[in-house]
């Protein structure tokens, strides 16, 4: 009995230990593993190759997208909560829907649905404003989304997003994680 009772804890023990070794991200909308995902999409092109100045973009943003951003930005260490869309805690999806709700925008709740919402557009023609659309857990399904907040001089695309690791925050579509999940771009503004 003691024998048996030993090994039992024994394995409680060991799978404790590989859960507690095994860490994931999960992401916005997604119950999937980052660890193990194998990347068959294409890779988005490094920032000198993505962005071409062009009639379309100027550098210049008008005023209802200023009002995104700026609502966007007020929301900057917002917490992640799975679900949340409130300034309590938000996850990808309710950070869009309440800043786009904010400047009287109606997109639907989920990260997968919003990806229908208006036009898809070419990353090379992306403006402040847009909704970036990833798969965080490999594959072709959309996990995530987030807003372009800015394109730098030398075409880094940076956007403001609900991460599930730091909350609301700014990261560029340049650091290997991003790019690698990218999907694709649409405008609803």
């Amino acid at each position: 009995m003691k024998a048996g009772l030993f090994i039992g804890k024994m394995r409680i023990k060991q799978l404790a230990a590989l859960l507690i070794a095994t860490s994931f991200v999960i992401s916005c909308g997604s119950s999937k593993s980052v660890s193990s995902k194998k990347n068959t999409t294409k890779t988005v092109a490094k920032s000198e190759n993505l962005r071409r100045l062009d009639s379309n973009f100027n550098g210049k943003v008008s005023g209802s997208i200023n009002s995104v951003l700026k609502d966007a930005e007020k929301y900057i260490g917002t917490p992640y909560k799975f679900g949340g869309n409130t300034s309590s805690g938000f996850d990808c999806s309710g950070f869009t829907v309440k800043v786009f709700e904010e400047n009287d925008q109606r997109l639907p709740r989920r990260s997968s649905d919003q990806a229908g919402a208006g036009k898809e557009i070419d990353i090379t023609d992306v403006k402040p404003g847009d909704l970036l659309f990833f798969a965080t857990a490999g594959g072709s399904r959309v996990s995530h989304v987030g807003i372009v907040h800015d394109i730098g001089n030398d075409g880094e695309i940076k956007f403001i997003h609900a991460s599930t690791s730091k909350g609301v925050m700014i990261s560029s579509l340049n650091e290997k994680y991003w790019n690698k999940a990218y999907l694709h771009a649409r405008r609803v503004l």
